[in-house]
């Protein structure tokens, strides 16, 4: 960003233009994106929006760390020692399922349609190390064990099997079935309890 936000106004309005500018990204793809259109959208002029995003590469470079953002925030949500595996489970599924319901094409356009910039490779990158760390974290906890190299392909596994299951029913429109949550679940809860014990486990209940 060019400048951050310091007043509770000032907060307001970028808040507004990374929200518009969600919108405006899912709506119309890369191709279709401006500041222009996202300005318009915010109901800002052009020129505030410049004050904080001087291109509209930037701007998706913040759009996309909202995003990380919000899936972290989930991750470590489910890093509760009070918590059952199964518990931690269905918090993981809602929590996904949840993030990714309220703009599903948004994060079509950025796994397939967003060009790249070193800074965004960079974040992304960090992203990834957090994000797998936090899937470690939560089948060493489960698995009661030490964590090894099996455990880190265990983590790519099944960080993969989640997102591509929750990418794929939103490109669908399937993310709101029971059907579809109640699968999600027992294919986590197998991964962090294993065979006839996770079916059992994976039931619905009331949010954690």
């Amino acid at each position: 960003m060019r400048k951050a936000p310091r007043q509770a106004r000032s907060r307001v309005t970028v808040e507004a233009i990374l929200d518009a500018g969600a919108q405006v990204l899912g709506r119309k793809g890369w191709a279709g994106f401006t500041t222009n259109a996202v300005a318009e959208a915010a109901g800002v002029s052009i020129g505030s929006l410049y004050q904080y995003f001087p291109n509209k590469l930037v701007l998706v470079g913040a759009i996309t760390r909202r995003h990380h953002d919000e899936v972290l925030a989930v991750l470590r949500s489910v890093d509760d020692a009070t918590l059952s595996p199964a518990r931690r489970a269905e918090r993981l599924v809602r929590g996904m399922i949840a993030i990714h319901s309220v703009n599903p094409a948004l994060h079509r356009v950025l796994l397939e349609g967003a060009p790249g910039s070193k800074d965004l490779q960079s974040a992304h990158d960090a992203f990834e190390v957090e994000y797998l760390r936090r899937y470690e974290a939560l089948l060493a906890s489960a698995a009661g064990r030490r964590k090894r190299l099996s455990d880190q392909i265990a983590a790519q596994v099944l960080s993969s099997a989640v997102a591509g299951a929750i990418h794929d029913a939103a490109q669908r429109g399937t993310l709101a079935s029971p059907a579809m949550q109640q699968a999600l679940l027992e294919l986590v809860c197998a991964y962090l309890l294993g065979g006839k014990r996770a079916q059992r486990s994976a039931s619905p209940s009331a949010p954690s």
